[in-house]
C-alpha cells in the first residue's frame, strides 16, 4: 500500500496511560506491553502506524504523563 492511493483512510489517535499513576507517582509513562497490544488490535482491523510523536502531557497543573499520537492507516473497506 502506498500512502498515494486515493482508497486509503486515516486515524490519528491519543494513546495514553490512564490518570491513577500520575497521580499516585507524579508521572506516568506508558507502558510497552499494553501499547503493543493497542498497536496489534488495530492491526487486525487493518490499521499500520505511518507516524507517531511523543507527548508530555499535562494534567491537574502539577502532574504530567507520557502519551503518544499515532496516526494510523489503511485501504477504505
Amino acid at each position: 500500500m502506498t500512502l498515494l492511493d486515493e482508497d486509503v483512510e486515516y486515524k490519528s489517535i491519543i494513546y495514553q496511560e490512564g490518570m491513577l499513576g500520575s497521580l499516585v507517582l507524579g508521572g506516568s509513562k506508558v507502558d510497552p506491553v499494553k501499547f503493543s497490544e493497542f498497536i496489534n488490535r488495530n492491526a487486525q482491523n487493518g490499521w499500520r502506524v505511518v507516524t507517531m510523536e511523543k507527548d508530555i502531557r499535562r494534567m491537574l497543573l502539577f502532574f504530567k504523563r507520557e502519551a503518544y499520537v499515532v496516526l494510523m492507516v489503511r485501504r477504505k473497506r
